[in-house]
C-alpha cells in the first residue's frame, strides 16, 4: 500500500521510528509505550485521546480531532524538533528525528483536512451540534495541557531532587 503517495515499509511505521529514536537514549522496545511507565498526566492524555478523538460520536471525534490537529499544526512539531536537536547535540550519538520531521511536514495537511471535515459536518445533512463539537475540542486541549503540565512538573521535581542531592554532597559535614 501507500501512505501519502509513498511506498509503505514496516521500518517506517510509527512505533518502529520511536524505537529507533529511543535506542541512543538506552531505551528498548520493552521500555516504550507501556501504561505502567506513564506519568498520571500522560495516562490521562491517552485516555482522553481514546474517549474523545476515538469517540463513536462523529461530532465529538471531529471536535477533538479539529482541536488537537490545529494545535499541533500551529508549531508544536517545529518546537519539539528544535528542542530535540539541542538535546541531541549534547549526546554521544545523534538522535534520529525522522518520526518528528515527517510529522511536521504532514501536520498542515492534517489541519487542512479537519477544516474540510468541519465544513462537511456543518453544511451536511446531519444536524451540527456546535456545543458537542466545541466541548470535545476544549476537553481534548485540556488533555494536551495536562500532558505537558505533567511533564513540566516531573522535570521540576527531578531537578529539585538533583539539587537537594548536590546540596547534601556539597555541604560540610
Amino acid at each position: 500500500g501507500t501512505i501519502n503517495n509513498s511506498v509503505y515499509k514496516f521500518e517506517a511505521a510509527h512505533f518502529e521510528w520511536l524505537v529507533n529514536f529511543a535506542e541512543p537514549l538506552g531505551l528498548k522496545y520493552e521500555n516504550l509505550g507501556k501504561p505502567q511507565f506513564a506519568l498520571p498526566s500522560t495516562s490521562f492524555f491517552c485516555k482522553e485521546l481514546q474517549r474523545l478523538y476515538g469517540s463513536a460520536d462523529p461530532q465529538t471525534a471531529l471536535g477533538a480531532s479539529f482541536a488537537v490537529e490545529n494545535w499541533a499544526a500551529s508549531g508544536f512539531w517545529k518546537q519539539l524538533i528544535q528542542g530535540l536537536e539541542k538535546f541531541s547535540e549534547k549526546q554521544e550519538e545523534r538522535l534520529p528525528l525522522a518520526f518528528f520531521t515527517w510529522h511536521d511536514k504532514l501536520e498542515s495537511q492534517h489541519a487542512s483536512h479537519t477544516w474540510n471535515e468541519l465544513k462537511e459536518l456543518y453544511f451536511g445533512k446531519e444536524k451540527f451540534d456546535e456545543a458537542t463539537f466545541i466541548n470535545a475540542g476544549i476537553e481534548m486541549l485540556n488533555g494536551v495541557q495536562a500532558f505537558w503540565t505533567g511533564l513540566q512538573l516531573d522535570r521540576i521535581a527531578r531537578h529539585a531532587v538533583a539539587m537537594e542531592a548536590f546540596a547534601q554532597l556539597a555541604s560540610p559535614r
